[in-house]
């Protein structure tokens, strides 16, 4: 089955990063990221969700980290500069970031948002993330996910 390229397939293909792309039968429902780590094989410390979050000034971040890991919402408002940090609401998610739950993807959001990642990630080579679809998920370095997403490696999980 040949797979359709998604945003974030696409930009990657343009900047030239390689990548692998991992596909999973969603029909269960089951789409939560310890789920889908179960799905694919992988150790749960190298599979990432991605969380979108707003700060007290309006602003939105993106926060990628480990799918058995809790957002710390308190270390998130201090690495933003924020007074407090929340998550923003699911019905949200797709406007602000072009993606829905399930396949929000750090890659290609509809903006450049502020993006951070769990410090536990420089442990890896490979980190697994949203391909940008619900039962696609795209694996690749540490270093080309902060480079194409500008990201900074900050601890922000409890």
């Amino acid at each position: 089955m040949v797979q359709a390229k998604t945003n974030a397939m696409r930009i990657l293909d343009k900047k030239k990063i390689s990548y692998n792309v991992i596909v999973y039968d969603s029909h269960d429902g089951k789409i939560d990221g310890m789920s889908v780590a179960h799905k694919i094989g992988k150790d749960l410390q190298c599979v990432y969700k991605t969380l979108v979050a707003q700060g007290s000034s309006g602003s939105i971040y993106v926060f990628v980290i480990p799918v058995q890991s809790e957002l710390d919402l308190k270390k998130a408002a201090k690495v933003t500069g924020e007074k407090n940090v929340a998550l923003v609401p699911m019905k949200d998610i797709q406007k602000l970031t072009g993606y829905i739950r399930g396949g929000c993807s750090p890659i290609g959001m509809v903006k450049p948002y502020p993006t951070f990642i769990d410090s536990s990630a420089s442990q890896l080579d490979e980190i697994v993330v949203s391909g940008g679809k619900i039962g696609v998920l795209i694996e690749l370095s540490v270093e080309d996910l902060q480079s194409v997403t500008e990201a900074v490696l900050q601890e922000v999980v409890k």
